[in-house]
């Protein structure tokens, strides 16, 4: 009896000893994703409707048993589109909620402040919404992006223009590291088309007064202003620009390519040019697009926005390297797999990283919102 007794006790030590490894243990094993982004704020449009595109993958994903076996958590947090929050929230996501990986946060600032914690935690960031070239070059061994860069966006645009026989272009643009980077590839556009900027200026990124820069675009005599700021900055630079007497041409880029900024423009949305960085949203032709609008279908949405469709393929980005790390997964594990990535069909386009590219895709496009308050290609 001392014996059975002796013996039980040894099993319930050795129980005991096994659970609190498993409570101080990482929880990776859940697959938890940590998205720190702008639910509120001057992006709150552009935020809900790409991760509405990453859930509308994702939730297909865990119906069908998940990955490996295991369901994916994607657990968003408010960052009020301030930088400082988003790596404060970052920093719980991974340290108290044991994330995987961070992933679709929004803001150029707010990726770039990332950065060193990212190398700190060793843990990776996949599908950034934003098109900064810093976050393409030099290439950051822990993040991965999923789209194209704004100064490949800003460039196509102004050469557009330029061939269109419109010379007289103004660019306003937010004053932080998003506008300068866009700006930079705009003037690489007007510097192929041969032409200069009427007017370049700047405002701030919190609550800019469009006042004194509207009136400066009219005297200017554009045919055009590209406008590089947030979406709920840009529909009120346009308000003022109009209220100012001046019929530009606007243009902006994709971080403006979602339905609730056409929302915020109202009357003034039609004609407005966006950049985008994936197809046409209705093009069925590519299989990207169909698997988004059938998902999409079935659960009584009308379609999908550009937006969605940013949020979608880094969902499928992601899912793809959480496959490829296996049936137990680390960051780091998930990094290598990520990087190991060549010519995945994501669905028409093709995906590849190496330890030198972590760009993942370069397709640009342009659109223009119709007097249905559609983007047409």
């Amino acid at each position: 009896m001392q014996t059975t007794t002796s013996g039980t006790r040894r099993a319930l030590t050795l129980w005991g000893l096994a659970a609190l490894l498993a409570l101080s243990a990482p929880a990776w094993a859940q697959l938890r994703i940590g998205q720190p982004s702008g639910f509120t704020g001057s992006v709150a449009a552009g935020v809900k409707e790409n991760t509405e595109g990453a859930k509308l993958y994702l939730d297909a994903v865990n119906a069908r048993g998940g990955v490996n076996g295991q369901k994916i958590e994607l657990i968003s947090v408010d960052d009020k589109f301030d930088p400082k929050v988003t790596v404060e929230a970052a920093r719980e996501l991974v340290t108290r909620q044991n994330v995987l990986a961070l992933f679709l946060n929004r803001g150029t600032p707010h990726a770039q402040a990332l950065l060193p914690l990212l190398s700190e935690l060793k843990v990776p960031l996949v599908g950034p919404s934003t098109g900064a070239m810093a976050l393409h070059d030099p290439v950051h061994p822990w993040l991965f992006n999923v789209r194209a860069t704004y100064q490949r966006e800003a460039a196509k645009a102004i050469e557009h223009l330029a061939s269109i026989g419109i010379a007289r272009i103004a660019v306003l643009e937010t004053d932080d590291s998003f506008g300068a980077d866009s700006a930079k590839g705009a003037l690489a556009g007007f510097a192929k088309a041969g032409i200069k900027p009427v007017l370049q200026d700047k405002f701030p990124r919190d609550k800019p007064d469009f006042a004194e820069l509207a009136p400066k675009v009219h005297q200017s005599n554009a045919q055009a202003v590209m406008i590089i700021g947030s979406a709920g900055n840009t529909a009120n630079a346009v308000k003022a620009i109009r209220a100012a007497g001046s019929r530009a041409q606007i243009v902006t880029l994709s971080n403006n390519a979602s339905e609730g900024f056409i929302k915020l423009l109202g009357e003034h949305a039609r004609g407005v040019i966006v950049t985008q960085v994936f197809p046409n949203e209705r093009s069925v032709a590519f299989p990207l697009i169909k698997e988004a609008l059938d998902l999409a279908k079935a659960k009584g949405l009308d379609g999908v926005s550009p937006a969605m469709m940013e949020g979608f393929a880094a969902a499928k980005v992601l899912v793809e390297g959480l496959r490829r790390a296996g049936p137990n997964p680390t960051p780091a594990s998930l990094r290598d797999a990520l990087e190991g990535i060549r010519n995945f069909n994501l669905g028409g386009l093709s995906v590849s990283y190496s330890p030198t590219n972590h760009t993942g895709l370069d397709f640009a496009d342009l659109s223009i919102v119709d007097a249905t308050g559609k983007f047409r290609r």
